[in-house]
């Protein structure tokens, strides 16, 4: 349980670090989402550029049997490295958003 409890703790630190950025725009809110009963976390953006709706995930991480899932990184940086620098062992990180095939020639975990 103390694992599970750790990777919830990293994962919202990351998030907090990377909403901090925010978008410098007062019509776009970016919002943290953390569902921990079922281990869901989000950074979104929500709002409104003039006429333009604003609508999109930065990024989404999951916790499922006892893995981080990296399943959207809509940033430039290495996030499963962000993990691993955190304390997250490669074995405990999957890349969600490569198919299993792909998975296979990471060096981090295939599901």
């Amino acid at each position: 349980m103390a694992k599970l409890e750790q990777y919830r703790e990293n994962i919202q630190k990351l998030l907090e670090e990377y909403a901090a950025f925010g978008r410098g725009d007062r019509q776009v809110e970016t919002e943290l989402i953390f569902d921990t009963t079922r281990d869901h976390y989000q950074i979104v953006h929500v709002g409104w550029q003039g006429d333009r709706r604003v609508y999109g995930c930065i990024l989404h991480l999951d916790i499922k049997d006892g893995k981080i899932w990296l399943q959207h990184n809509g940033t430039e940086n290495d996030i499963a490295q962000e993990l691993v620098e955190m304390g997250v062992p490669k074995s405990d990180i999957v890349i969600g958003f490569h198919s299993p095939f792909k998975r296979q020639f990471t060096e981090y975990a295939i599901s």
